[in-house]
């Protein structure tokens, strides 16, 4: 096996959610979008998981851009992307997404190998003065490893 190289990170989750349980899942792609996240060209700050009646996870939202060389075989840039899971960890997640304010986030893509792995988190939604809480610790330890603080 090869070692893992990131293709994008999810940077607004951890700003936006408390991250609970992460899950490590394959994405099932056309040949053209694993071509253009070779090149890094995707987004996931609008991305979102869901699970549906069969219960197959999908994400939905994420942007992989059209392959510059790609012909009429291009693919859609924001379609639905089905993720590979086991049946244990899908019956987790039901679970887990159950309870109150539980949400299924996609937190960052990477190649593991050849392979196109993607990790999704379970999380809850930050309150604002959460947020603020969050900033003023990142402002706090960037200050201190600079020598700064006042």
């Amino acid at each position: 096996m090869g070692g893992i190289k990131i293709i994008t990170k999810n940077k607004r989750a951890s700003f936006d959610f408390h991250l609970d349980e992460k899950f490590e899942a394959g994405l099932a792609l056309q040949g053209t979008e694993v071509k253009s996240l070779r090149d890094a060209k995707c987004s996931m700050n609008e991305a979102f998981c869901t699970i549906d009646k069969n219960n197959e996870v999908w994400v939905n939202q994420m942007h992989i851009a059209p392959y510059q060389f790609g012909t009429y075989d291009n693919h859609k840039e924001t379609r639905k992307r089905k993720l590979l899971l086991n049946a244990k960890e899908i019956k987790h997640i039901q679970k887990s997404l159950a309870t109150k304010g539980q949400t299924l986030i996609p937190t960052k893509i990477y190649f593991k190998g050849s392979k196109v792995k993607i990790e999704i988190a379970l999380a809850k939604g930050k309150k604002l003065f959460d947020k603020r809480e969050s900033t003023k610790k990142k402002e706090i330890e960037r200050k201190l490893k600079q020598g700064k603080f006042e």
